[in-house]
């Protein structure tokens, strides 16, 4: 998407001329940094480059501004104890000429984001996902805010169901029905409260030259509370052969690894309408997704 491009028709327009000011005025230490705009920034956020060693992200809209300012809370707290780089802020910004929000500098992250049916070390990187996930799990949950994506299942039962419907005549929605009705008969998660990531998909993933996990972003969702959407990689990223791997590191039993694959089912039934008029790779990757998990439960697969 391009930096300049408004999400909604009255929002901010968020550019490197805007980025430019708001350093000069706040953080006028690094106003000699050029701008540059990151091209595969979000549809929530817009992220620049600020100098070859940072980076600066900015909500365009309001729900994307109340995740960043999770990020400020905690993300600082939280890093210490991950394994991999994770957007902790170096500087938070104040709201100023026109625009709306809170805004950060990061710590500029290398990598590219992984591709689906492209890994060059699918194991090696079930591995390195799953020792995020354990670490993550592992911080103190005390006082954090309670994850978006915590919820039961039975919560995204009206959206997976709206997509569906829309969806009809590109896939088995009967089997797709059939499939997300067993997945809500699941028993739901009886552990303790933890630390989740919340959106561990594709576009969030840094990977090195070697394939291997580098960095981890985009924290919007982050939380404590049940963490079973964060076994979604396992099908929106890993092949069939490296899910025994993941699984097995994660310690995953039968019931959560079935409510596992239902969230990253519903998120991609969900995705597919969302994005398919503006994000095709992320449409694409969303309909693999509902073809294997149709697949992998004896299903008909999706058109």
């Amino acid at each position: 998407m391009c930096a300049a491009a408004r999400t909604l028709p009255d929002g901010p327009v968020v550019d490197a001329a805007l980025v430019r000011r708001l350093i000069s005025a706040q953080f006028p230490q690094w106003e000699r940094l050029p701008v540059t705009p990151v091209s595969a920034a979000g549809t929530d956020n817009a992220m620049f480059r600020l100098g070859p060693e940072l980076a600066v992200r900015l909500p365009r809209v309001e729900w994307a501004a109340a995740g960043l300012r999770r990020e400020q809370q905690w993300l600082s707290r939280l890093a210490p104890r991950l394994p991999l780089p994770v957007p902790a802020p170096l500087a938070v910004g104040r709201p100023a000429g026109g625009y709306p929000w809170e805004w950060s500098v990061l710590r500029w992250l290398d990598g590219t984001n992984p591709v689906a049916g492209s890994l060059g070390a699918p194991e090696a990187l079930a591995r390195d996902l799953a020792g995020f996930v354990n670490a993550l799990r592992a911080a103190d949950p005390a006082g954090g805010p309670a994850a978006q994506r915590s919820t039961p299942l039975a919560a995204r039962d009206g959206a997976t169901r709206t997509a569906i419907a829309q969806l009809s005549g590109h896939l088995d929605a009967a089997a797709a029905t059939a499939l997300w009705e067993r997945a809500l008969r699941l028993p739901g998660y009886d552990g303790p409260p933890v630390w989740m990531h919340g959106d561990l998909t594709p576009g969030n993933l840094l990977i090195s030259r070697t394939g291997r996990l580098a960095a981890v972003i985009d924290f919007a969702q982050m939380g404590v509370g049940d963490p079973t959407a964060d076994l979604i990689p396992a099908w929106n990223l890993l092949p069939a052969a490296a899910r025994p791997a993941f699984r097995a590191a994660v310690g995953a039993d039968e019931a959560m690894w079935a409510r596992g694959r239902a969230w990253a089912f519903s998120i991609a039934l969900v995705t597919i309408p969302y994005y398919r008029h503006t994000d095709q790779a992320r449409t694409a990757n969303a309909r693999r997704v509902v073809r294997e998990v149709l697949a992998d439960r004896g299903a008909p697969a999706a058109r």
